[in-house]
C-alpha cells in the first residue's frame, strides 16, 4: 500500500513540548508542507521571538534565528534587506506581536518588507501564565483580568489583520484558522500564497492564526477547539482582509 501521509522534511524528528490540544503543532505541520512542497527549505530562515514558540528552532530542519521579545519584524528585516534571496519569516503570538512587538509590525508592514509573518492568536500571554493580552476577549477571565476583560477600563480587544490592512501599502492580510479539517484545508491555502508572495517579491505577508490555549482557558482539548469556535470566531471573522492585487488595480 502507498503511503499518502508522511512526515515533512521540513520537520525533525524531535518531540515539541506544546500542551496538549495546543494547535501550534498544527501550525508548525502546515509550514513545513508549504515549504516543502515550494522547494525553498534551503534557503529559508524563520525568526520566533519570545513566547510559546520560542524553542520552535528544535522542531524544523532549516535556518532559525531568536529576537527579543516583539523585535522578530525588525530582525527579519535586517535578515531579508541583506539576503533578498533568503525566504523569511517571522512567528509571534500575540502578547508578542500585538504588545511589545506592536510598533515594529506595524512600521514593518508600513516599509512593505517582504517577508512573511504567522501571527498565531490565542488571547492570551500562553508561555508566562496566561496573562491577559490585547487579543483578550471582552469579558474573557485571565490571570490578571480574573473578573473579565473589562473594555471600560482596557479597552476592546485588538483585530490586528484589520488593523495592518487599514494601511495604504500593498499587502496581504489574511486570518484563518486551525481548529478543524475544514479551516486547516484554508489555513494552508493561506499560508501557501503569503509565501508565493514573498517568492515573487510582490509584498508584505501576514498569515493571522487563530488558535487555542485549552492550559491558560482551563478548558479541555475538545472544550477550547468549542470555545474557539463559539466566542472567538465572531468577533475574530476570517477571511482575506487585503491583497496587493486589490491595491495595484486601484
Amino acid at each position: 500500500m502507498a503511503k499518502t501521509y508522511k512526515k515533512p522534511e521540513a520537520l525533525s524528528e524531535q518531540v515539541t513540548h506544546y500542551c496538549p490540544g495546543c494547535t501550534h503543532g498544527v501550525i508548525h505541520r502546515l509550514l513545513a508542507e508549504v515549504i516543502d512542497e515550494l522547494g525553498i527549505r534551503g534557503r529559508t530562515v524563520g525568526i520566533a521571538p519570545v513566547g510559546c514558540a520560542v524553542l520552535a528552532y528544535n522542531y524544523f530542519t532549516f535556518d532559525f534565528q531568536e529576537a527579543a521579545h516583539g523585535r522578530a519584524p525588525a530582525m527579519a528585516t535586517g535578515i531579508k534587506r541583506v539576503r533578498p534571496d533568503l525566504m523569511v519569516f517571522t512567528y509571534q503570538g500575540d502578547g508578542d506581536l500585538a504588545s511589545i512587538g506592536m510598533g515594529e509590525i506595524i512600521h514593518a508592514a508600513n516599509r512593505g518588507e517582504k517577508f512573511t509573518t504567522i501571527f498565531v492568536n490565542n488571547t492570551v500571554y500562553g508561555m508566562t501564565g496566561g496573562q491577559m493580552a490585547p487579543t483578550t476577549l471582552k469579558g474573557q477571565r485571565t490571570t490578571t483580568s480574573p473578573a473579565g476583560r473589562d473594555v471600560e477600563d482596557v479597552g476592546m480587544p485588538v483585530k490586528m489583520a484589520e488593523l495592518i490592512s487599514a494601511l495604504e501599502t500593498p499587502a496581504y492580510i489574511t486570518r484563518q484558522t486551525v481548529i478543524k479539517p475544514k479551516y486547516i484545508v484554508r489555513a494552508k491555502k493561506a499560508i501557501k500564497k503569503a509565501f508565493q508572495y514573498q517568492m515573487d517579491r510582490r509584498c508584505f505577508s501576514l498569515v493571522e492564526l487563530v488558535s487555542t490555549c485549552p492550559t491558560n482557558w482551563g478548558l479541555t482539548p475538545v472544550e477550547a477547539i468549542k470555545w474557539t469556535e463559539e466566542n472567538m470566531l465572531p468577533y475574530f471573522q476570517l477571511g482575506e482582509f487585503k491583497t496587493p492585487d486589490e491595491v495595484e488595480e486601484d
